[in-house]
């Protein structure tokens, strides 16, 4: 079996860490839908959330491009 890749717990190593700018351009080239939920779900449980209120924008953001269906684009 294929390990699971950790980026919710990286991307929350860089906001424990004090580097915010570092965790929203990780945000922003997020590998999946499925990794920002995970780090959204962290963020709650951790009670993270709104402490860092352009890391939250960012998630947010990033979820609804990533959740929006792809527009058609010609070969």
């Amino acid at each position: 079996m294929a390990r699971g890749n950790d980026w919710a717990g990286k991307v929350m190593v860089l906001i424990n860490g004090g580097n915010p700018s570092a965790a929203i351009a990780q945000i922003k080239v997020a590998p999946t839908l499925k990794d920002l939920q995970a780090l959204q779900t962290i963020m709650t449980i951790s009670k993270m959330k709104g402490r860092y209120p352009r890391v939250d924008a960012a998630i947010t953001d990033a979820l609804a491009l990533l959740a929006a269906p792809r527009l058609h684009r010609s070969p």
